[in-house]
C-alpha cells in the first residue's frame, strides 16, 4: 500500500513517531542515544529542529528542510533505525517483522503534518511543549527536560511560567486537527 505524504520542498513538517509498545520507556530512559542518532542524522541530512519534545513512548518534532529537499521519511527513517540498532534485542517481533528484518521498537508509520501557515507553526510549536502536561508527566511545561521549551525561554521567546494558569492558544487547538 503507498500513502500520500506531502513533499513539498524547503517545508517545515510536524511530526508523531511513537514506541510499538506504548508502555515502554525506551526514548527518555535512552535520551542521550536518541540525540546522538538525530545529530548524526542531521550531519548527513541536514534539516533544521525548530521546536520538539521527547515523551517516554513517543515524540513529536517540528523540522524546516533545506530549499529544494522534501525528504523527511528518510530522514525518520534513519533516526529510528539508528536509535534500534542501539537497543538490545529483546522486543516482540510478530512474523511480518521478522520477514522484512524489522526490529519491534516503532510503529511502523508515523504523523506528518505540512505547517501552512505561521499560525499553524505557532499552534504545533505550543502542541508540543504543552504535551509532557498533556500527558501527565509535569505540571509546568518548563519542567519538563527533553524540551525544546528550554531554547525557547533562554532565546527570550517564551517565558519560564509560560502555559501556566492560562490558556496557551486562543482555539486551544495546538495543532491537534
Amino acid at each position: 500500500m503507498h500513502y500520500r505524504r506531502s513533499d513539498i520542498a524547503g517545508g517545515t513538517y510536524f511530526f508523531t513517531v511513537n514506541l510499538a509498545e506504548r508502555e515502554r520507556t525506551l526514548l527518555t530512559g535512552y535520551a542521550n542515544i536518541l540525540r546522538e542518532v538525530i545529530r548524526t542524522v542531521k550531519e548527513r541530512r541536514p534539516f533544521d529542529i525548530d521546536a520538539m519534545v521527547v515523551l517516554p513512548d513517543h515524540l513529536h518534532m517540528l523540522w524546516t528542510l533545506p530549499d529544494g529537499d522534501h525528504d523527511f521519511a528518510t530522514r525518520l527513517m534513519l533516526i529510528k533505525a539508528g536509535f534500534s540498532r542501539s537497543m538490545d534485542k529483546g522486543e516482540p517481533q510478530g512474523a511480518s517483522r521478522l520477514s522484512k528484518g524489522e526490529r519491534g521498537i516503532w510503529q511502523r508509520r508515523y504523523w506528518e503534518h505540512l505547517i501552512r501557515d505561521e499560525r499553524d507553526f505557532e499552534n504545533h510549536v505550543n502542541y508540543i511543549h504543552y504535551n509532557p502536561v498533556k500527558h501527565g508527566h509535569v505540571e509546568r511545561a518548563v519542567d519538563w527536560k527533553f524540551s525544546s521549551i528550554h531554547c525557547y525561554i533562554k532565546t527570550g521567546i517564551l517565558s519560564e511560567d509560560w502555559g501556566c494558569g492560562e490558556a496557551v492558544s486562543e482555539s486551544g487547538e495546538f495543532g491537534e486537527r
